[in-house]
């Protein structure tokens, strides 16, 4: 039960967490929030700030994520289209394969964007059918903004391809890895808790989906045998049929088909290290997004591997789907939504959704992002990133928070109806100059804060809480209310585990030191080059050898 409770003036008192939806949301959401103690919002009683968790299956509006407030969180980021729209992912791809090589972004069948393309996918068709000896090649249509399957095209004769909105059309992965002759791929969920710094975790547990007929090149249009879209699926013949070796359904865990793997002695670690990499170097692909504090981003990365064991990406799924089709689904969703809720690591204090709240150890608001010294440099490895952010903050945005600050203690306490403390409130101004206040070399500092007021201000704050002003842009719009959600309160890290959710992202501390001012891409593609030369080529090569095994089995 998440309820929490003041140990202070209201100690006998207990607060729930509240939750918010929009409408649409799966039912499921609901219903582990409410497992969990959570109160939902009335709109009718509660005030439009008195919620902690805010879900919703469409982006937020750039007001919402404005206005956040620290003990508020929202499930999606800023702009997230730009990794799960299929045409735009096609075009971070390409640009940072020619930027650093295809060796590590070949994970990806080249995409063609029509119409736009089309000339090129023309030359592209013509030069593989005029190369002699050389079998031509099948091809995969998509619309570029839908999603579950929907108007897919399989085709190898130019002739077949008609489309009437916007596409992308890739080589088809015409040797995929079979069971029993089904094709499949994994739908792996990878939660962003922020872009900057680029935090990502993985979710250890996921679904195997299968196709229900057995995969036949010779019959493009079975939609039962080349896609494994379960919205498509369960409409199916086969689908409540058993089937030899994958049984009724069309799903598994990844537990269950780890295991299988493990039996014909296929190393399925080398297997997660290449699809970590694929996640990483995808989200890199996008950055920067717009700053935005206190969200997060439930993506659905669909991976295809291979007969010769090689993963590749399909797609990036926006709000992956969350309904429940059959147990497997429910045992592993309703587990994810609970380690989302862990992950989000809510504190006492956010249960009493006020910006005036302290006296309470576990409160956030006690905990500054860091603070001056050699010391916060070595205990704060992570935060670094968001100095940049914090200098990003409109001076428009500031005014009012300083303004705030010039009220007397009495004041504060009559507007926030609590009893005067015995020692300072940490109010949201105080954070705010807490984390302007990160010099690099103190004289340095002294002078920027002589000579960098914010334009306008009335009261200069004191010289420990000056900062310097920033000239807004699209991208660094947002404040940043409170130090980030995500982060240990022993070391001021990324939180390691968080129930199955495991941080891959950053993985040393190298790549923590290259995402803290910005994200330094070049630095953390190095630092990835150096993890794909650790790969075992032996291993791989056992397993090359062994993956025949699992198509005849």
């Amino acid at each position: 039960m998440e309820i929490m409770a003041d140990d202070h003036d209201t100690r006998d008192s207990l607060r729930p967490l509240v939750f918010r939806l929009h409408e649409n949301v799966p039912a499921i959401v609901r219903e582990v929030l409410l497992d969990r103690g959570w109160s939902e919002f009335d709109k009718k009683h509660q005030d439009d700030t008195d919620w902690n968790l805010y879900w919703r299956n469409s982006p937020f509006h750039i007001t919402d994520h404005h206005s956040i407030k620290p003990w508020q969180r929202l499930n999606h980021y800023p702009e997230a289209v730009r990794v799960t729209r299929k045409d735009y992912l096609a075009r971070h791809l390409k640009r940072m394969k020619g930027a650093y090589g295809s060796a590590l972004y070949e994970f990806s069948p080249v995409a063609f964007i029509m119409p736009n393309d089309y000339v090129k996918f023309i030359a592209e068709y013509s030069k593989e059918r005029q190369t002699a000896g050389r079998r031509p090649s099948y091809w995969i249509c998509k619309p570029v903004d839908l999603s579950r399957g929907r108007g897919i095209l399989i085709f190898q004769d130019i002739k077949d391809l008609v489309y009437d909105c916007t596409v992308i059309v890739q080589k088809y992965i015409s040797n995929p890895l079979l069971i029993s002759g089904y094709k499949l791929d994994l739908r792996l969920y990878v939660c962003v808790t922020s872009f900057c710094p680029l935090t990502i975790y993985t979710y250890e547990e996921g679904l195997v989906r299968f196709a229900t007929e057995k995969f036949d090149l010779g019959s493009l249009d079975n939609v039962y045998a080349h896609l494994t879209n379960t919205s498509i699926n369960k409409y199916g013949a086969s689908y409540t049929k058993y089937k030899e070796g994958i049984g009724r359904g069309c799903k598994w865990t990844f537990s269950k088909f780890r295991s299988y793997l493990r039996i014909f002695g296929v190393d399925d670690m080398v297997l997660w290290q290449k699809i970590n990499n694929i996640v990483i170097l995808t989200l890199l692909a996008v950055i920067p997004l717009p700053v935005a504090s206190n969200c997060f981003e439930l993506f659905g990365f669909d991976i295809l591997i291979d007969d010769k064991f090689k993963p590749w990406l399909l797609e990036v799924n926006y709000n992956p789907a969350l309904c429940l089709d059959c147990s497997i689904d429910d045992a592993v969703k309703r587990k994810l939504l609970h380690d989302i809720v862990e992950l989000l690591n809510y504190k006492q204090i956010d249960a009493f959704r006020q910006n005036q709240v302290a006296g309470i150890k576990a409160g956030r608001g006690r905990v500054p992002w860091s603070t001056a010294g050699e010391s916060a440099t070595k205990e704060t490895p992570g935060l670094r990133a968001c100095q940049k952010v914090a200098k990003c903050t409109a001076a428009s945005s500031a005014q009012p928070a300083l303004q705030a600050a010039r009220g007397s203690i009495l004041k504060v306490v009559t507007l926030t109806k609590k009893t005067v403390r015995a020692h300072p409130r940490k109010t949201l101004t105080s954070q705010l100059r807490e984390r302007m206040n990160v010099p690099k070399i103190p004289s340095q500092a002294k002078a920027e804060a002589k000579n960098k007021q914010p334009p306008g201000a009335g009261h200069s704050p004191p010289k420990s809480a000056q900062f310097s002003p920033w000239l807004p842009t699209p991208d660094f719009c947002n404040k940043l209310p409170t130090r980030p959600y995500f982060l240990s309160d022993k070391d001021q890290r990324p939180i390691p585990r968080v129930g199955d959710f495991v941080l891959i992202f950053p993985f040393n501390e190298a790549a923590l030191q290259a995402s803290r001012d910005g994200t330094d891409i070049k630095s953390i593609i190095k630092e990835i080059n150096k993890l794909v030369k650790k790969q075992l080529p032996l291993k791989q090569q056992k397993t090359k050898k062994r993956v025949g095994c699992l198509t005849s089995v």
